[in-house]
């Protein structure tokens, strides 16, 4: 094997390490621009995520609100219930 021969190899093994290297760059760019794409996409979703919860926070109030109308509708039950015994009472008491 000769000089030239042996040139020729190293020039041939040097040109494969550099499109090697050429080629790990460019896939190293492109997930990193890849990487700033969904940075950018995760920030518009965290947007919107938070748009949607203040949205809803009324439905997580309605728990309490369905609760307070309960109390509510149970408190007029029993006025309803006392202002009949007040009717009776003061039926009674015109009859007699």
């Amino acid at each position: 094997m000769g000089n030239s021969e042996l040139y020729n190899q190293w020039y041939f093994w040097l040109a494969i390490a550099a499109v090697l290297i050429v080629a790990a760059a460019v896939l190293l760019i492109a997930v990193w621009m890849a990487a700033i794409r969904i940075l950018k996409l995760a920030g518009a979703a965290l947007g919107i995520v938070i748009q949607i919860k203040e949205n809803t926070n009324s439905i997580w109030g309605l728990e309490q609100t369905n609760k307070i109308a309960t109390d509510i509708l149970n408190d007029a039950e029993t006025i309803d219930k006392h202002i009949g015994m007040v009717a009776e009472a003061l039926h009674e008491v015109k009859t007699t």
